[in-house]
Parts: C-alpha cells; sequence; structure tokens
C-alpha cells in the first residue's frame, strides 16, 4: 500500500481538521502527561486515529504497516550505517582531531560558525537525516570541548542541513516542484542559494544562540554508550586530519555523484536510462555511498591500523544498539503522519484553500504550511502545493522563469514550517539531541517556522524583485 495515497472517506474538511487536531493532543497527553513512551504514544495514537477517520477495519494494519516501513525503508539504513560510521570516528580519536582542526582555525567563537559552513556544504547534497547522523561527533565533541548547551552548537548545523534540503535541488522536494511548475532547475538552485543562506543566518545561527541560552541541553552520550572503556582505550589511534576529512568528504562525493547526474538527466544533458549513468548513480544512493564510507572506515581506522578483527567488529556493532530506539520512534512517526495522509486530511485542507482568492504565491505558501502542519510530511506538502497551484503557473504567460523559480521556493518555504509530532523528522531530532517532547517543540517546531517564514519573506522579496525587472 502507498503511504501517499489518500483514501477517500467521508468525513468532511472540518471533521478531519478537528480529527488531525485531536489526535495530536492525545498524542501529547499521552507522553506529556502521563509519560507513555513515545513508540508507544505514536503506534496507538495512529491506531485511533484510523478508526476515527473512518478507515475500514481491514485496512487498517496495512495503512499503519505502510507508513511505518516506508519511514524505516528511509530511514534505518541511514541512521544504522551513519552511525557505524560516526562511532568509529568518534572512538578513534577522529572527531576529536577535527574539532582542534576546525577551533584552530575558526576560533572558539566562531566553532558554531565553523560546524555551520561544513553543514551548509555537506547538505549540498546530502539529505538532511544521513547528513545530521554523519556531522553529530563532530558537533558532540565541539560541544563537550567548548562548553555549554548542545543547542548552541548543534541547532545551527541541523539547521544548515535543514535549509539545504528544502531549498535548493538537487534535493526532490524542490526538483519535483520545478518539475510540476516547469521552473528552471538551474535559475531554482542558484535562488534556492540566495534564500537558504539567509534563512540559515537568521533561523538558524542567530536562534541557535537565543534558544542555546534559554535551554540548557546536557550533550548525549548515545555515540558512546553500549561500549567498553578498555574497548575504546585500544581502537583509539588518533588518525591524521587527512583521514577524517576524507571520510566525512567520500558520502558527499558519492552523493552528489547521484545527485548531480539525476540533475542532468532531468535537464536533459545526459540520457537517464544509459547504463552507465544508471551504475554511477548507484553508487551515489545514500544507503550505497554509506555502506561505502563505512567499510572505508573500517579499513583505514581499524585493519590498517593493526586492530583486532573482533575489536573492530564490537565497535561497529555497539553503534546499532543505541539507536534502534531511534529508528522505531521515527518510524512510529511516520507512521502517525501516514493515516493522517490516509484520512484525506491534506487534500481536503489544500482544496478549500484553493478557493480562497489571493495572490498566487502566497496561496501557495499558505496551502504547503497547511497540509504540513496536518499530515507531516513536507515532500507530500510541497508536491500538493505545487500541483494545487500548476494550472495557474502554467496557464499564466505573464510570469517570467524568474517569478516562477520564486513561487518554487515559496512552496518549498511552506511545507517545512513547524514540523512537529506528526513529522518523523521531528523525532529524529528530540531522540539524537535527547531532549523531551516540549522541550522539542519549543525549540526545532520553533526553528522550523522560523525557517518556512524567513524563507517565505526572502522568496516574497526576489519574487517583487522580478515583478518590477517584467
Amino acid at each position: 500500500m502507498n503511504t501517499d495515497l489518500v483514501l477517500n472517506w467521508t468525513l468532511s474538511t472540518p471533521a478531519l481538521l478537528g480529527l488531525a487536531v485531536a489526535a495530536i493532543a492525545l498524542l501529547l497527553v499521552l507522553i506529556i502527561r502521563f509519560r507513555v513512551h513515545a513508540f508507544i504514544a505514536l503506534v496507538l495514537t495512529s491506531l485511533l486515529t484510523a478508526v476515527a477517520a473512518g478507515i475500514p477495519a481491514g485496512e487498517i494494519i496495512g495503512t499503519l504497516t505502510s507508513g511505518f516501513g516506508g519511514t524505516l525503508a528511509s530511514v534505518a539504513l541511514l541512521v544504522g550505517l551513519g552511525a557505524m560510521l560516526g562511532r568509529m570516528l568518534e572512538t578513534s580519536g577522529g572527531a576529536q582531531i577535527m574539532t582542534t582542526w576546525l577551533i584552530d582555525r575558526f576560533g572558539e567563537k566562531r566553532a558554531p560558525l565553523a560546524l555551520s559552513v561544513a553543514s551548509l556544504l555537506f547538505g549540498f547534497p546530502i539529505f538532511f537525516d544521513a547528513g545530521l547522523v554523519v556531522m553529530l561527533p563532530i558537533i558532540f565533541t565541539v560541544a563537550r570541548r567548548l562548553g555549554g548547551s548542545l543547542l548552541f552548537y548543534a541547532v545551527p548545523a541541523a539547521t544548515a542541513f535543514s535549509v539545504m534540503h528544502i531549498f535548493v535541488p538537487p534535493h526532490p522536494g524542490p526538483v519535483a516542484a520545478s518539475g510540476l511548475l516547469n521552473a528552471n532547475v538551474g535559475l531554482v538552485l542558484l535562488l534556492g542559494l540566495i534564500v537558504a543562506i539567509p534563512t540559515w543566518f537568521f533561523a538558524g545561527h542567530l536562534y541557535g544562540k537565543f534558544v542555546g541560552k534559554r535551554f540548557n541541553v546536557a550533550v548525549p552520550d548515545i555515540l558512546n554508550a553500549a561500549l567498553g572503556a578498555e574497548d575504546k582505550d585500544e581502537f583509539k589511534s588518533s588518525p591524521s586530519v587527512g583521514t577524517v576529512f576524507s571520510l566525512l568528504l567520500l558520502p558527499l562525493v558519492l552523493i552528489f555523484l547521484n545527485t548531480g547526474l539525476n540533475m542532468l538527466g532531468t535537464a536533459g544533458v545526459v540520457d537517464p536510462e544509459a547504463m552507465w549513468v544508471q551504475w554511477l548513480r548507484l553508487l551515489g544512493e545514500t544507503p550505497v555511498a554509506l555502506m561505502i564510507s563505512v567499510l572505508l572506515a573500517m579499513y583505514l581506522l581499524g585493519f590498517r591500523k593493526k586492530k583486532d578483527k573482533t575489536l573492530i567488529e564490537t565497535v561497529v556493532d555497539s553503534a546499532l544498539g543505541p539507536v534502534c530506539s531511534i529508528i522505531l520512534i521515527t518510524g512510529a512517526g511516520g507512521m502517525f503522519g501516514g493515516v493522517l495522509r490516509a484520512s484525506g486530511i491534506g487534500n481536503a485542507i489544500a482544496d478549500s484553500l484553493e478557493q480562497v482568492g489571493m495572490p498566487l504565491i502566497v496561496a501557495g505558501f499558505l496551502i504547503a504550511a497547511v497540509v504540513r502542519l496536518a499530515q507531516g510530511s513536507a515532500t507530500v506538502a510541497l508536491t500538493t502545493a505545487a500541483a494545487i497551484v500548476q494550472p495557474a503557473v502554467l496557464d499564466s504567460a505573464d510570469l517570467s522563469a524568474f517569478q516562477v523559480a520564486t513561487i518554487v521556493l515559496a512552496l518549498a518555504a511552506g511545507s517545512v514550517f513547524a514540523g512537529h509530532v506528526n513529522d518523523s523528522g521531528f523525532w529524529l531530532v528530540s531522540r539524537f539531541f535527547q531532549m523531551d517532547v516540549p522541550t522539542t517543540l519549543k525549540v526545532w517546531t520553533v526553528g522550523q517556522a522560523l525557517v518556512g517564514g524567513v524563507g517565505f519573506i526572502f522568496a516574497m522579496v526576489l519574487y517583487g524583485v522580478a515583478t518590477m525587472l517584467a
């Protein structure tokens, strides 16, 4: 069963909206008031929501497992392999060496900036979740060394990955919206960077300083758990900066190979069906790229350093236990969002907003934002909004290529707005940063609302400039 399939039940739009609000409220009460484990609360709320939405009894389990399995398909491999790579970098001393290198060049006061610059570069081809997992050992090591709240360092870096993922091709969201609206992908890429970087500055860099002062979040020990002190000491080898850079840049290069060829194929520069293109793209698929990086790390940090094979296996295996909870909770978050999508809430709200007369770029942003709030998936919100405004965009002879590109960015801004408990990414951040749900809502949900709002403002400014020049 396709998790993005919307089943047509009989509930009206107000009833669907009320159901979504009630489901989210129930989930928060279970987790915050009654301290029910997030995984159990998400599964229980998903089940009750499916029943209340009128999904036939024979379809409920299929709907739940489709949302759960679809999320795990994209998250489990990335988190598992990324955690293995991170564990080896952390235990070998590579993260500490990279931290020293960054601080020596940027200075202690600019450490959050250094992490963000690296994240912006890594975030160009790498998806949000994969990039964040790979960078975590560096972020945690910097935070331990310099002290203060983890949020000083983690929020700017995580926001850097977020803005690159949502605004900049070759990430799938802006590419899909560009295709639906016949936007020039190269122009969307250029304008996407113009929007993404200042959005990160306000919603990541400055906001990170603000929440870092308000919330004292300790650095989690999740990357060091389940590994004995003796094994840690034995595996430590103090690799060179070049080795650490190679391990961090390899997935970047491989994934860029995939996304770059995909963009060239969309533009007609290369034949996407050519055998050599497909094989090169396979090497750049995120799970394959991370697997290659893990194998190289095992060689460079283990076998080449004459470490015992059993020790290497122990270090790699120790990475999986602590992240199992993260993977399951993230999958359950995808289940909850999948049930809300199957209820039809997203399309019902989008169809209602379509009837309200307002400027096209504003309507597109609001449709994407409301659909995002209702059902959680940024990709679904973006493609839904793009599909709805598509006829108006394609039928308008007055819109320039510049204006169409800015409309794509406005839709992207709406699609990232205020990610909360029905978004699997919310749970990924919550669990990795070891923040409880109320704190994650105050920090991450507000931060994502800022990303959407600030990004939309910059998109509107560009749209105004394009209108004046037209």
